[in-house]
């Protein structure tokens, strides 16, 4: 069986490397043709196109980070739909909002081939050793044609339901994670204004009953150290500002989730998309905290 990836970005290709390392066939494609040359040059195949990756690879992963990206990954000149992909499978595993899932289903199976999609909780580290979870949206005939590839990469495949519901779920996820977040920068940013330290306070909210493992993992990030880059500031704020999309097409109010994409999209107009989530309670407290002295 042969895999194909396309979007070569961190998690695309950790994915790439994992496959390959236990025993699959990978042809791969960014569209970043710097970025898959240096990779074709440590060895990994690196096919001319979306559509020659669809045409030499059984089963197609897509993550890509927006949506209009992928509907031109699937529907564009030179994308999957462009050729003949009779009987091919395509695990689109990008976050996006779910009217996607329910635009490209039926152009992929009008062309012959099925389409399920499977966001998946974890970042780099996880790939690496097989311990994502996939929430997995789609026909289940589908997803059992899926599994032997998804097993590779995760300890947990979920099955959400049909079209759509997978990639509703992974944005309910990250409205958490980016609510969280922006509770965390607060809570600093209030303590140390009134003359805590951040050591204290980071120890302290360790034991608080809300405490997770996610900050556990960013505590030095937190601190000021240099991350290892799992997600950042800027595709955070993508994922919000779809769920506050997707929302508000379903009549579903957000002033939380709002004003949580307010402070994102405020650290990216300031530059700091590309940093590490960790970074984003330093960013408040530089940044946005009026120093009333």
């Amino acid at each position: 069986m042969k895999i194909g990836i396309v979007g070569l970005g961190r998690m695309g290709v950790a994915m790439s490397q994992r496959l390959r390392q236990n025993g699959f066939d990978v042809v791969a494609w960014d569209r970043n043709a710097a970025s898959a040359q240096a990779l074709g040059a440590a060895g990994l195949t690196i096919a001319a196109s979306a559509r020659a990756v669809a045409a030499d690879a059984d089963i197609i992963i897509s993550i890509i980070t927006a949506d209009m990206g992928v509907r031109k990954i699937f529907s564009g000149p030179d994308g999957f739909l462009s050729g003949d992909v009779n009987g091919k499978l395509f695990i689109e595993m990008s976050t996006l909002q779910p009217k996607t899932a329910h635009e490209l289903a039926p152009l992929v199976e009008a062309k012959g081939a099925r389409l399920i999609e499977s966001p998946v909780l974890g970042t780099i580290p996880q790939v690496r050793d097989g311990k994502l979870f996939a929430l997995v949206g789609g026909r289940p005939e589908d997803v059992e044609r899926a599994r032997p590839v998804l097993e590779l990469l995760t300890r947990r495949i979920m099955h959400m339901g049909p079209a759509g519901s997978g990639y509703a779920m992974k944005l309910a996820v990250n409205l958490g994670l980016g609510a969280y977040i922006q509770a965390i920068s607060e809570s600093l940013a209030l303590g140390m204004q009134q003359g805590l330290g951040l050591d204290i306070m980071l120890e302290v909210l360790q034991e608080a009953p809300y405490a997770s493992g996610w900050m556990k993992s960013k505590i030095g990030v937190i601190k000021g150290e240099p991350p290892e880059m799992t997600l950042d500031i800027r595709t955070l704020r993508k994922d919000i500002m779809s769920a506050v999309a997707t929302g508000a097409s379903t009549g579903v109010p957000m002033p939380l989730s709002s004003g949580t994409l307010a402070a994102l999209s405020a650290a990216v107009a300031q530059g700091k998309g590309s940093g590490d989530l960790g970074e984003l309670p330093k960013f408040l407290r530089e940044h946005m905290v009026q120093n009333l002295d």
